[in-house]
């Protein structure tokens, strides 16, 4: 495997490993629910373009560390005063860009991505595993949206994809309801593609991708490209939410969702209705 260092990237947030033409990518802040700051997203960029590049590779697994979460969106505590975030704590610039620039990454790699959800999958977390090529949950897996609690919404790929998978009416709900689902509700939605026991998790993701790793890469390339044909037209709508997304971030309203959770008090968005 290529050192980090020699690419003048020192990987803090991400697990990184190749076994057997197969990319591990884990991400490791389990301390946070494997939330992700701005130099999560940027680690998460540089090791999927590692593997785009590395012919050797034919497929990637992404889950995150310990047992309890896969990935629970953004770290709220991370985000600062006017919205933005600094290299170490968030996204640059806002958070538009480089979590567009990690969807497009997800989407584009010419190799099909397996999610591997060991705990919550929530909020942007939920969102990266529905961009997934396909998703494997253990049991104990949860999966759900929360940005219009906390002030914040993915209108791109989080919505307009997530429809295409599950159905207009169950992506409506899932996103103005912020309910939770098991794993089982998210295989009967078409969420989930099997689910197994957590201690059998990374065993059956590490299996899916060893038998696509025997299959014709350029076979599997243009199946890749072909089912993202039809939907290629989200990749405009989802430039125009993200960069609505950064702005929003530096309104009281969405600032009202932050503070309320940092604080532990029910959120009150009554304000802003009038």
């Amino acid at each position: 495997m290529e050192s980090v260092l020699e690419r003048n990237i020192e990987l803090q947030d991400v697990l990184y490993e190749k076994i057997d033409g197969v990319a591990r990518i884990t991400i490791n802040r389990p301390q946070v629910y494997n939330a992700f700051r701005g130099r999560t997203i940027k680690e998460l960029i540089w090791a999927f373009r590692n593997a785009w590049d590395d012919n050797e590779i034919g497929a990637v697994i992404l889950t995150g560390a310990g047992e309890k979460a896969f990935c629970v969106g953004g770290d709220q505590k991370e985000k600062g005063d006017e919205g933005g975030y600094d290299y170490n704590g968030g996204l640059g610039m806002g958070i538009g860009l480089e979590i567009e620039h990690l969807h497009q990454t997800i989407r584009n790699i010419p190799k099909p991505v397996i999610a591997a959800v060991n705990g919550y999958a929530i909020g942007g977390g939920h969102v990266l595993h529905v961009i997934c090529d396909l998703t494997i949950a253990a049991d104990t897996a949860k999966f759900g949206q929360t940005g219009p609690k906390v002030g914040s919404y993915d209108a791109g790929y989080g919505s307009a994809y997530l429809a295409r998978v599950v159905g207009e009416k169950k992506a409506r709900e899932i996103w103005y309801l912020c309910e939770q689902y098991t794993a089982e509700e998210g295989k009967e939605l078409g969420l989930v593609n099997k689910i197994v026991p957590l201690a059998e998790l990374q065993d059956a993701a590490m299996e899916w991708a060893q038998k696509i790793v025997e299959k014709s890469p350029t076979a599997i390339k243009m199946l890749k490209y072909s089912f993202n044909a039809d939907s290629a037209n989200i990749q405009g709508i989802s430039q125009l939410a993200m960069g609505s997304l950064a702005m929003f971030y530096n309104t009281p309203e969405s600032e009202e969702g932050r503070n309320a959770f940092l604080e532990k008090r029910p959120v009150n968005f009554r304000a802003f209705r009038k």
